[in-house]
């Protein structure tokens, strides 16, 4: 207690804050990295006018709640004001469009890697650049807003990703993490930036526009993990910290996507190391020993924070569709007077799941909240269904949601292993999916045939990576990697749990995904058919 204290008091300490789809999470490390406070705050993204937003009150009030909670949180349990910290990090979901003006004002509403509405802009630049761009790439923003003819794009002088906002504003640096960057555009993992030939036909696809600006004007300054992105300036202090306990000039490490801190916080940065991160969406990550042959529409090619090349396997849905059913069981428990906390509902309900057939009994799902690129869907309708002769109980029930969570990620997965012979040792899991040890690591095993470790530190994820990151930047030695840096000086002796894919199981999830293939059409009906 007291060598934590002297911490705090010195600042010795390193702090990361990650803006995920529904929490905003901020976690305080020591100089080893392990955590001494935490704070959260809950949000949610909402549908206007068909765009999938967030507001900017959204993201400051957010911002300033779970800063304020990590502050009372220290307070209470150290009985110290946060005044310092070491170095800090800011994360965030990935991609996306935030686009401002020459004075910095949004120009148009947050659009969210969510949205799935920038389908000939994704088809067109992919063509151009021979390089698949997803629909949630900020590139696929900007380029449908140009082919939309909205009026707001000859005014931006600025775009970038949700992490790249709240560092400028904090810092007045328009700079970007390296992994950040290459869910905005291509990345040369040669040179660590924006690759030069692809920017390049950008400008000659829209020269005839007259915009007024150059794409290499308007993104933000790519820097990699362990450079020097700035000092929290006063006024960022103040937009963190209202109560002005927090002091300016603190460190500032380059602002990344959740990808790149959950590569970091799993210590899978090194080549065929792989993670995933499963929670309201869900994105397996593999580090390339060797180039694809192709672009692939369900691949995505991303970089660590240090800029190896990564293909990434990124869903829209997960555990939303799950968590609804889940809920229902709760909203009946209540009725029938039993009040059941969440660790109890989510075990009993999970570990249930686990006593069903190991092919759901033939129960089907879709858990498509929104679109789901993978399969070719722009828009989503959660939907159950079953045959008459189905084995229709709980448990079944229960595992068939669990499944259909990982079934757009299995698709992207055996094209990497199945077409281009790409293999993980083994995946990292971090996120809610795994709460329930024995069951979404016993599932993920078997969608992907392949083990999964689990981590004591990943239930702090991105945050904790980010944290990490930060101190990277500050305590790294000349020349130290990244990947030996987290080998050495952070994931030492840390407990780790394996589960090894189950033949039976992994038979099981096959034949689901068999009817899963076959009952797409039922998901394109239900989106046709529900307006």
């Amino acid at each position: 207690m007291s060598n934590i204290k002297e911490a705090i008091q010195q600042g010795k300490t390193y702090l990361g804050i990650e803006f995920g789809s529904t929490r905003i999470k901020a976690v305080l490390t020591d100089e080893n990295y392990n955590p001494i406070a935490s704070g959260g705050h809950n949000w949610e993204n909402r549908l206007e006018n068909g765009v999938w937003t967030y507001t900017l009150d959204d993201v400051w009030e957010g911002l300033k709640d779970c800063y304020s909670k990590l502050a009372a949180d220290v307070a209470k349990q150290y009985d110290e004001k946060l005044t310092t910290v070491g170095a800090m990090g800011f994360s965030a979901m990935m991609h996306g469009y935030m686009a401002f003006d020459k004075s910095g004002e949004l120009l148009v509403p947050f659009r969210t890697w969510r949205n799935t509405i920038t389908g000939e802009a994704s088809d067109i630049l992919t063509e151009e650049f021979g390089y698949h761009i997803p629909q949630r790439w900020s590139i696929a923003h900007l380029y449908q807003a140009i082919l939309n003819k909205e009026q707001h794009v000859s005014k931006v002088d600025f775009f970038t990703t949700l992490a790249g906002y709240v560092h400028w504003k904090l810092t007045g640096e328009k700079v970007i993490g390296v992994g950040d960057a290459s869910g905005m555009f291509p990345i040369d993992s040669s040179t660590c930036d924006f690759n030069a030939g692809m920017l390049d036909k950008f400008d000659a696809l829209i020269a005839d526009k007259n915009f007024g600006f150059k794409i290499r004007d308007i993104l933000p300054k790519v820097l990699v993990a362990g450079e020097d992105a700035g000092t929290l300036t006063e006024e960022g202090a103040k937009l963190l910290d209202p109560t002005g306990t927090l002091k300016a000039g603190i460190s500032v490490c380059p602002p990344e996507g959740d990808a790149g801190t959950g590569m970091v916080a799993t210590n899978s940065v090194g080549v065929r190391t792989g993670n995933i991160s499963a929670g309201t969406s869900v994105f397996s990550m593999v580090v390339l020993e060797h180039d694809l042959s192709k672009a692939y529409p369900e691949l995505d090619l991303v970089t660590t924070p240090s800029g190896e090349q990564v293909a990434m396997v990124h869903c829209n849905n997960c555990t939303s569709d799950l968590n609804a059913w889940v809920s229902l069981f709760r909203e009946f428990a209540k009725d029938i007077g039993k009040e059941v906390d969440d660790d109890t509902l989510y075990g009993t309900l999970y570990r249930k799941a686990m006593e069903g057939d190991a092919d759901c009994g033939g129960l089907l799902s879709y858990n498509y909240f929104s679109g789901e690129s993978i399969t070719g869907f722009d828009e989503g309708r959660p939907l159950f269904a079953r045959r008459p002769d189905d084995k229709f109980n709980l448990s079944n029930f229960m595992r068939a949601h669990l499944y259909t969570a990982l079934g757009a990620l299995k698709i992207g997965n055996d094209i990497l292993t199945k077409q281009e012979n790409v293999k993980a040792d083994f995946f990292f899991g971090q996120g809610g999916f795994f709460k329930i040890r024995g069951v979404g690591d016993r599932v993920m095993a078997a969608a992907l045939d392949t083990p999964i470790k689990l981590m004591e530190t990943a239930g702090e994820g991105g945050p904790w990576g980010q944290a990490i990151l930060a101190g990277y930047m500050k305590q790294k030695a000349a020349g130290e990697s990244l990947e030996k840096y987290l080998s050495d000086k952070v994931f030492v002796g840390g407990k780790v749990e394996t589960c090894t894919p189950d033949s039976a199981d992994v038979k099981g999830f096959d034949e689901f995904m068999k009817n899963y293939n076959a009952g797409l059409a039922i998901e394109r009906a239900a989106v046709d058919s529900l307006k």
